[in-house]
């Protein structure tokens, strides 16, 4: 059956911009309803695994298959928040028509072409994460935090099987952190979820294993991060700090790097 095949499969994967090896002989498995996660320096080739596996670029060597096939026929199946979302700025979208985006489908026509029952489920989605009453206003006027919450839902506006979350929490307040927390919590029960973040404080209890990506792909059990393994990959030149707000028992806090 589908459902037991892994949701990712990478063999001895590689990838080079030119000259420049970002990606070397990385291998790993994600079985359906993992939660992991992807850490590492800037430029360690995080962003472009993420590529990889929306089949936006190809392996020079090794494979990868989501599904049991292509990352390109997969794509319907994947959900994915940009860390950035590239829109003009004086173009008057509203929220409902952003996350109406995420069921665009082959042969749409544009805006105006969803049906009810496109607009239904969307509603559905924003009720969940919280936006549904923001429906109708402006895209462009929503806080930091707000535009989060719109993003994941345009995400799961495709009912994908795979949840893909370039920093959720980027640019956020601590409050606003935790709500995200809750939510992704909630969401990694009935989804695969595959959080890119810098914040191990937050990923630290939301997901199982943590992705060392630097070049390399090393994989570690969440309860293996120690301060020594985080400095091994990220050098010398990080900050640590505290997420005493992070959901856990009471009085128990995380390290958390920025």
């Amino acid at each position: 059956m589908s459902s037991e095949l892994p949701i990712i499969q990478c063999d001895g994967v590689s990838f080079a911009y030119g000259e420049a090896p970002v990606l070397t002989n990385v291998s790993f498995t994600v079985q359906p309803l993992d939660a992991v996660s992807l850490v590492g320096p800037n430029g360690g080739g995080k962003s472009t695994l993420l590529k990889l596996i929306l089949g936006l670029v190809t392996p020079q060597q090794g494979t990868i298959t989501v599904f049991g096939t292509s990352p390109q026929q997969a794509r319907s199946r994947i959900g994915y928040m940009p860390q950035h979302l590239q829109y003009d700025a004086d173009f008057p979208v509203s929220v409902l028509e952003v996350v109406l985006m995420g069921r665009a489908r082959p042969g749409w026509g544009g805006l105006g072409r969803y049906s009810r029952t496109d607009r239904s489920r969307c509603l559905q989605f924003m009720a969940e994460l919280g936006v549904e009453t923001l429906a109708a206003a402006s895209f462009r006027d929503l806080s930091g935090g707000q535009r989060q919450r719109v993003l994941i839902a345009r995400a799961l506006a495709c009912e994908p099987e795979l949840l893909l979350l370039d920093e959720p929490t980027a640019n956020v307040d601590p409050a606003v952190e935790l709500q995200f927390f809750e939510i992704l919590k909630q969401l990694s029960h009935r989804v695969t979820v595959m959080t890119v973040s810098h914040d191990l404080g937050f990923v630290s209890q939301l997901v199982d294993r943590v992705f060392c990506v630097n070049r390399e792909l090393r994989i570690h059990p969440t309860s293996e991060l120690t301060g020594e393994l985080i400095r091994e990959m990220y050098g010398a030149d990080i900050r640590m700090v505290r997420h005493d707000h992070c959901c856990g028992e009471e009085g128990h806090s995380h390290d958390g790097i920025f």
